[in-house]
């Protein structure tokens, strides 16, 4: 089993990245990919979705088991259904908080993303509308609060320049 960690500021190209590797990869099973802005428990759900994909998905990966995750329903304003990872497939996760020391300790390859702050702003604005909008500074606090305690660029085995 293959983990991949994909970690970088909103609006990088994390999601980008990940999708490319999926479609590019060589060889019989090509990666899950799990995006956390389908697991984030809300706005304010960073740590709690990076310290479960932890708990629930990579610690069981790696002792063999399956992993799982479950979706946050963001229309509904809460917790939905659980997904199964087998054990024996890659997995990339991609998203802000992927990259947690926790986290980097079990994983194959760890990649932060990064890009020019204001270009980020535009293309995640683009991307997700007036809502991230009205959203982006709560958001960014937490952001800057997990960079600060967790420093996921020092974590990471490539740097990639977006």
């Amino acid at each position: 089993m293959t983990v991949i960690l994909i970690d970088g500021p909103s609006g990088s190209g994390k999601t980008q990245l990940s999708l490319r590797m999926q479609r590019g990869w060589v060889g019989a099973d090509a990666p899950t990919v799990i995006h956390l802005d389908e697991i984030y428990p809300g706005w304010d759900g960073l740590e709690e979705a990076s310290a479960e994909i932890a708990e629930h998905l990579l610690e069981p990966l790696r002792a063999g088991r399956p992993g799982r995750w479950r979706r946050y329903d963001w229309e509904r304003g809460e917790k939905a259904e659980w997904h199964t990872v087998d054990a024996a497939h890659p997995l990339v996760v991609e998203g802000c908080g992927a990259l947690s020391r926790r986290n980097a300790a079990l994983a194959d390859l760890t990649i932060w993303v990064e890009a020019d702050d204001a270009e980020r702003k535009r293309r995640a604005l683009a991307r997700d509308g007036d809502l991230f909008a009205r959203e982006w500074d709560r958001w960014d606090r937490q952001w800057q609060a997990f960079v600060a305690r967790e420093n996921p660029r020092a974590l990471a085995t490539f740097v990639v320049p977006n």
